[in-house]
């Protein structure tokens, strides 16, 4: 593939990269050829990683020069690689002057890579990197899928068991973008995971969730980080215009449209030392999640530079874990990986310019 193409000619063509199956099969069957032809173009670029239409030879010579004419195929590569000594990897993709991370996180039986879906983030969350950075912009499609083609060429034989949006970005406001994307990852042409294998987590975009249940189904993971509108307020700005109650209130619509979440909701929750870890915090999570069908992921906090939160004690993290596992949900302690590389769940921040607001 040529890296080097000429933004000129390309400003009227389109980049294949950037179209959902159904207006892939759009636009071929716009210039003549047949509907199977989505599927097997679809086929070369995500199971056999072939830019070139030249080489794709079960496709037409018609349709093959009109698709040269009229498109192309253009992946953002990644630049920079980190290895942790846990085996977590961290790529990072320079975009201009921005840079976006992906990690890869392999575990004894599954593999899970997590990918972004923003350059930075507007929700400036006080316990996470990603927000104090700023917002710079949505990821394209061909962005987001880059991130997927370039771990997968990178892993070679290894398998990617998993995907979940939890890197840079709020994926919910960048709704049409991330849609597109679960399609292509859904697709059997694509790459073919099943929808409990995805994961998407959101802050709490209430109008985008009651969207995202419309459009497509996927596992739904809600950052909750609190077990009251007061903590959350101040940790999480977001909740000044979505509180819990009305959040919970979008999950459970989400929840009863849904066959992928089967075993409930996750709700993440960060471990902040005298901030959300009480044991009365530990009681009202679970009062105010006794209606929601919800595993809980309660996650250490990793720290980054500049921040004054201290992650909450392993005896009081497991306390907190015990509370709510007797009171009936399935509850698990989230595992720090990546952090020598600052690849840790927090702690993505790429070089983010604050260029423009995200309205929420």
């Amino acid at each position: 593939m040529n890296t080097n193409i000429n933004l000129s000619i390309l400003n009227s063509k389109i980049n294949l990269l950037n179209l959902s199956p159904k207006k892939m099969q759009l636009f071929l069957t716009s210039m003549g050829a047949k509907n199977f032809t989505s599927e097997q173009i679809m086929k070369w670029i995500y199971n056999y990683h072939c830019y070139d239409f030249n080489k794709m030879l079960n496709i037409s010579k018609i349709i093959r020069q009109k698709l040269n004419q009229n498109s192309y195929i253009n992946i953002s590569n990644f630049s920079e690689e980190k290895i942790s000594s846990d085996g977590t990897i961290k790529w990072i993709t320079s975009l201009k002057n921005q840079k976006v991370e992906t990690v890869y996180i392999p575990e004894e039986k599954r593999s899970t890579l997590c990918i972004s879906s923003q350059i930075g983030c507007s929700l400036k969350c006080d316990f996470c990197a990603t927000g104090k950075q700023g917002f710079n912009r949505n990821l394209t499609v061909s962005e987001i899928v880059s991130q997927i083609l370039q771990a997968k060429k990178k892993l070679k034989n290894k398998k990617i068991t998993n995907i979940v949006f939890m890197g840079m970005g709020e994926p919910l406001l960048n709704l049409n973008n991330v849609v597109t994307v679960l399609e292509i990852i859904l697709n059997k042409n694509g790459f073919g995971l099943s929808k409990r294998r995805i994961t998407l987590s959101t802050a709490g975009i209430i109008p985008a969730i009651d969207k995202l249940s419309q459009k497509i189904d996927v596992n739904l993971a809600v950052s909750l980080h609190a077990s009251n509108n007061s903590i959350r307020d101040l940790i999480m700005p977001i909740n000044k215009k979505y509180n819990i109650e009305s959040l919970l209130n979008s999950v459970s619509r989400y929840l009863k449209n849904s066959s992928a979440n089967h075993n409930g909701v996750t709700i993440e929750y960060v471990m902040l030392k005298n901030i959300n870890d009480s044991i009365e915090n530990a009681y009202e999570l679970a009062d105010i999640l006794k209606k929601i069908p919800s595993k809980i992921n309660l996650i250490p906090w990793n720290s980054f530079k500049n921040s004054n939160f201290i992650s909450s004690t392993t005896n009081r993290i497991n306390t907190f874990a015990n509370i709510l596992r007797n009171k009936g949900f399935n509850t698990t302690i989230r595992k720090n990986r990546g952090k020598d590389i600052n690849a840790a769940c927090g702690q993505l921040t790429g070089n983010v310019i604050n260029y423009s607001k995200n309205n929420l």
